[in-house]
């Protein structure tokens, strides 16, 4: 039977760990390639409300990362192993068949009212959303400021979907109010620089959206929101969601244009059907979940036991840490096939949904909320994209046949676009 291994991962212990053996060396290569990262890009982009990871964030470096977590499997076997960091301890599970109970065995947990808003509003369980319709009006309205200047880049990106995502959550009116973008962004920068100056911010932000929310119309997500109560709260949450689809939608079509034929496919998808055929787009989303899979916006994802649990013969009391790190095990050339080329084509199997090893989106009750509504705008917001234009060039340049960088920082990133 495998046994839990515990490998000492505090650069400032000495010696070797507790069960398992791990040495300094392997607890300073750990912790500077793996913890550190994920703990600074946490500091530097978590919110006073504890957003997480900023999907913008200075990227770690998983590369290191990879081999000390392959250095760790090989070392200890297939077992859990239980790491310790700068933010405690975590059972690391590295084996992907540990990774089916991670995502669907119950956390004994309680489903919150928040997480409960998120799910009706969200239609978390629905294929399509109720609200499709004025979503993806609102993505063509504003789509022309991302072809506007013939080259795309993050600063247009965020600003085109900063003002879509305000359509969306609060409506038309705020489509402008940058303002608030910036009042909710100070917030979650944590750059406030005391107490008084985040209470003043708090209250501006929400003074404006409990205007807009006032007088938003019923397809609106605090329009949805307001038969459940306050949309105060969630407005916020999904307003600080929008942050990540810049990024994917720049990695998605730098990715399409390494692959002229795969582009030319989806660019044909994109051209035809009335606004509810375009909202399925199976091929563009495709494209975006390969994206995610390859970049993924959460790199490691954490849950916490609310009961004593069983791992491979080891019992661990409530409270203990799962990692599952998930860009690990998304690009693992030991599970994946071709694990590191960009093949949109592995999502088109009925089973890629309930793949384990593949959870940009997360599996079970741990399942992102609004992972289906993301798809929706950002696959839209490619074939608005692509509909006229076809990525001619780009930088940086990517190798068609692989290996891809582990990394793609989209602050880097520089489309140029040309007329079909």
């Amino acid at each position: 039977m495998r046994t839990v291994h515990e490998a000492a991962l505090d650069p400032l212990r000495s010696g070797s760990g507790a069960r398992g053996g791990g040495g300094r060396a392997e607890a300073v290569r750990f912790a500077a390639t793996h913890t550190l990262p994920v703990l600074v890009r946490g500091f530097v982009s978590g919110g006073a409300r504890g957003q997480g990871t900023h999907p913008c964030a200075a990227p770690a470096r998983p590369r290191w990362s990879a081999a000390a977590l392959r250095a760790l499997r090989e070392r200890h076997g297939s077992a859990p192993v239980q790491v310790r960091g700068p933010a405690g301890t975590a059972l690391l599970l590295l084996d992907p068949q540990d990774l089916r109970r991670f995502h669907t065995e119950p956390s004994g947990e309680p489903r919150g009212a928040r997480r409960w808003i998120h799910d009706e509003v969200l239609a978390a369980e629905a294929p399509v959303h109720p609200s499709c319709g004025p979503f993806l009006a609102a993505v063509a309205a504003e789509a022309p400021l991302l072809t506007a200047a013939g080259s795309l880049e993050l600063t247009r990106a965020r600003h085109t979907v900063a003002r879509i995502g305000r359509r969306i959550v609060l409506g038309d009116a705020a489509a402008g109010d940058e303002e608030l973008t910036s009042l909710l962004g100070q917030l979650r920068g944590g750059r406030a620089r005391n107490a008084r100056t985040v209470r003043t911010l708090h209250d501006k932000a929400v003074a404006r959206i409990r205007q807009y929310a006032a007088q938003a119309a019923p397809h609106t997500l605090v329009g949805r929101a307001a038969r459940h109560g306050d949309p105060v709260g969630p407005a916020q949450d999904w307003l600080a969601a929008m942050d990540a689809v810049p990024a994917t939608l720049l990695r998605t079509l730098l990715l399409l244009g390494a692959h002229p034929a795969e582009q030319d496919a989806a660019a044909a998808e994109a051209g035809g059907g009335a606004c509810d055929a375009r909202a399925e787009l199976p091929r563009l989303r495709a494209c975006v979940r390969e994206s995610l899979r390859l970049f993924p916006v959460v790199p490691d994802l954490v849950r916490v036991t609310r009961t004593e649990t069983e791992w491979q013969g080891e019992r661990h009391p409530p409270g203990t840490t799962l990692l599952a790190p998930a860009a690990f095990h998304q690009r693992d050339p030991e599970h994946v096939p071709a694990a590191h080329v960009f093949v949109p084509g592995r999502w088109k199997a009925p089973a890629s949904d309930h793949d384990m090893r593949m959870a940009p989106f997360g599996h079970g009750a741990g399942r992102c909320p609004g992972s289906r509504l993301g798809l929706l705008l950002t696959s839209a917001l490619c074939a608005e994209v692509l509909r006229g234009h076809r990525v001619e060039s780009a930088r940086p340049v990517l190798n068609p046949t692989g290996p891809l960088p582990m990394t793609l920082d989209p602050q880097g990133i520089r489309l140029l676009l040309g007329h079909r």
